[in-house]
């Protein structure tokens, strides 16, 4: 069961993360006199003595005391991890170094102030010496076209008599010079200058222009990508090459608009958004919204079709660390696995300003998936960008680059999507979601059609439904305390941590293997009749996280007459495991260890052993995660070794744990009511998917033999489940 007390540890740690905050925009714009009035009220506070003085003496001048060199030091180092301490923080350090709270505070405050100055200059320094680079460049360049000569008569060069060559080379001057003067501009804004205005750019019918709001980033190809789980990655997702330095004004001018478009649609209501005709929902009024954004990234391809979504939520993590989160490809593609298949940052066109994120500006690639091979993934080329609104609130917003790629018309494009951010007391956020897409879905199976036009399968829903259930999940990570009865076989806080990161990796796994990604293959077997079963193979060497070899997997997707809540609750009962899982042979299953890692009981990870019925067959461990929210779940599982297993309980690394995950995914057959996946939901997608490891060798050829094997074990496992679940029905 959930335990409260677990979670009311989690806001605590969370609270002392967000202690660290990064200063507030108003010590930038401080004043001297302010600064100096901070300061003699420390000075003030420290000369104070405790002996009364005689009303008839002149007033003495006050003594001044200084900070012993313990204090400084104490209150340095104290500085290195938070800057910002609470009003408890501060009555501790000033007791324990004999200091009032106030002088404690204003030391704080202005060792803060002192920083943030040193950053500054610092920083209009190096603005300052890249914009004299950038004016010299400039004059350069004036120079060389003042004394340009004719290469035929040697003398002065005129427009009508240059070669077509040279009048190609003149406009190209004319638009670097441009460029220069733009970057001037972003550098005249840091050092404290006034920001002129330049012309607007020509570039895909954008709607409106805004000053650029960025900070002078690192231009270069820092990217990161996770890591291929299903082989070679040399496919349409990696072939998208980073933009040139041409294409770089257009992206940073398109994602300003995108920027601006983002905050609108998520604060805007009637008529932009309209209620649904059951009331369930918010719809996108398309006249309203081509009317309010006329131009944007352009009319809709022919053949597609608009999806729009927007939803909320409040979830517990602290604002910056969701940021972070998101602007970090592996973590953004770890924590929504079941949504990113994969994903790749190309370029960083900005790092951000002051140490954060605000203003980071970056290039991707992503694909996104439902957990089953019959709905084809969404490949996306698209910006992303960061910015904070005001003391406590960030945006980041995503919007398709499709027109700078010299290629057809993709299937799928993003208007500007992404979140609002707003930082809530206790280390809990409140995330506003707006998911705006325009895609081609003909070759969605017509069993999952009803689920992606509801918006469950990729609107909003669906992206704050998961991030609400990992930010839960991450919570119980970070809990250094085992609630009383919840551990069995684990005795100590780091072996729940090894267990619970084998799990994520084991659902990572899972996730990465059951949709249709464009980085492997799925063969559909003939004559498998309705219930198609498509497997796939691939070669695992050199990977300590899977056992060497020869890997097949297979899986299937089909309907089931009851709700999802139900099939989810009879797959995840060790007690009922034996009605359908052939490999624990009738043997009796016992749950050894169980963490629970969110506010339903069913979102745990367990350590179940099966007891062999054959007293002559050995005993066999299973890892099992289970998850749900609003919109889907999962079961998922893999056999281990009770060596390696033992190495993780006692807090060893579970990166070297072979897994091979098999499981469940569990949706909707199309949209739900208020209650979310309960018992009156209606019918249930359930998609199975098997790994096995056909041969130890790695150059073995696979055989007709294993394939029937798998797809036997898959077929019977399904008609156990329906011969189960409909026995239970009744």
């Amino acid at each position: 069961m959930f335990q409260p007390n677990m979670y009311e540890s989690h806001h605590q740690l969370l609270d002392m993360g967000a202690g660290h905050k990064t200063p507030d925009s108003e010590l930038g714009k401080m004043r001297d006199d302010e600064f100096e009035s901070s300061r003699s009220a420390t000075e003030n506070l420290e000369g104070l003595s405790g002996d009364d003085q005689d009303p008839n003496q002149r007033p003495k001048k006050k003594r001044y005391h200084r900070h012993t060199q313990h204090q400084i030091q104490e209150m340095e180092n104290f500085f290195k991890e938070c800057p910002h301490p609470d009003d408890k923080q501060r009555k501790e350090l000033s007791r324990r170094l004999t200091l009032e709270p106030l002088q404690v505070k204003f030391w704080f405050q202005n060792k803060r102030t002192q920083m943030k100055a040193q950053h500054e200059r610092s920083e209009n320094q190096q603005l300052r010496n890249e914009n004299e680079k950038l004016r010299a460049d400039n004059i350069r360049f004036k120079e060389a076209l003042s004394n340009a000569t004719c290469p035929n008569c040697g003398g002065p060069a005129a427009i009508g008599e240059m070669s077509f060559d040279e009048q190609q080379l003149r406009i190209e001057n004319a638009r670097l010079r441009e460029e220069i003067d733009r970057i001037s501009g972003i550098a005249a804004k840091y050092v404290g200058k006034p920001l002129v205005t330049y012309p607007h750019m020509q570039n895909q019918g954008l709607h409106s222009r805004s000053s650029l709001d960025l900070g002078v980033g690192t231009f270069g190809p820092q990217s990161g990508m996770v890591p291929d789980m299903y082989g070679s990655a040399g496919d349409l997702l990696r072939s998208v090459a980073p933009p040139t330095e041409a294409d770089k004004p257009m992206i940073i001018e398109l994602a300003v608009a995108a920027m601006e478009e983002l905050i609108r649609m998520a604060q805007a209501g009637d008529p932009l958004w309209i209620p649904s005709p059951d009331n369930t929902t918010e719809m996108l009024n398309e006249e309203e919204y081509f009317r309010t954004f006329p131009r944007g990234i352009g009319p809709m391809p022919l053949g597609m079709k608009s999806e729009a979504s927007r939803d909320s939520a409040v979830v517990i993590m602290n604002h910056l660390n969701l940021v972070e989160i998101l602007m970090d490809v592996n973590q953004w593609s770890c924590v929504f696995s079941g949504i990113v298949s994969r994903s790749m940052t190309l370029d960083v066109l900005s790092t951000g300003v002051a140490g954060n994120f605000n203003g980071a500006l970056q290039v991707m690639t992503a694909e996104f998936q439902v957990p089953s091979p019959l709905v084809p993934t969404r490949e996306n080329y698209f910006v992303r960008y960061c910015k904070q609104h005001g003391d406590s609130t960030w945006a980041v917003v995503d919007v398709s680059l499709d027109g700078l790629r010299p290629s057809p018309v993709p299937r799928c494009r993003r208007r500007p999507s992404g979140c609002l951010i707003q930082e809530l007391p206790n280390g809990y956020s409140k995330v506003m979601w707006v998911e705006h897409v325009e895609v081609d879905d003909r070759a969605v199976s017509n069993l999952y059609r009803a689920l992606v036009n509801s918006g469950l399968a990729f609107g909003a829903k669906r992206w704050v439904s998961t991030l609400d259930r990992q930010c839960e999940r991450l919570a119980s990570v970070m809990a250094n305390n085992i609630p009383a009865g919840e551990g069995g076989v684990i005795t100590s806080p780091e072996g729940r941590k090894s267990m619970l990161k084998l799990a994520e990796r084991m659902v990572m796994s899972f996730c990465a293997g059951v949709g249709a990604s464009t980085a492997h293959t799925w063969t559909t077997l003939s004559g498998s009749g309705a219930d198609d079963v498509r497997v796939m193979t691939r070669k695992s060497m050199d990977d300590p996280g899977r056992p060497p070899g020869i890997v097949l997997s297979a899986a299937t997707s089909f309907w089931m007459p009851v709700s999802p809540k139900r099939v989810f609750d009879f797959l995840r009962d060790e007690n009922s495991r034996n009605e359908w899982d052939i490999l624990s042979n009738g043997g009796l299953v016992q749950e050894m260890a169980h963490i629970a890692n969110g506010r339903d009981p069913g979102n745990c990870v367990s350590l179940l052993r099966v007891n062999s019925a054959n007293s002559s067959q050995s005993n066999m461990l299973i890892l099992q995660e289970s998850s749900t929210d609003s919109t889907g779940s999962y079961v998922i599982y893999a056999p281990v070794d009770i060596v390696a297993m033992n190495v993780v309980l006692n807090g060893g690394d579970p990166d070297y744990v072979a897994l091979l995950p098999s499981g469940f995914a569990i949706l909707p057959d199309g949209p739900v009511g208020g209650g979310g996946l309960d018992a009156g939901s209606g019918g249930s997608l359930l998609t199975v998917a098997f790994q096995i490891l056909v041969d130890s060798v790695p150059t073995a050829k696979l055989s007709l033999g294993s394939v029937a094997t798998v797809n036997s074990l898959i077929k019977c496992t399904v008609e156990r489940i329906k011969a189960a679940v409909a026995c239970e029905t009744a």
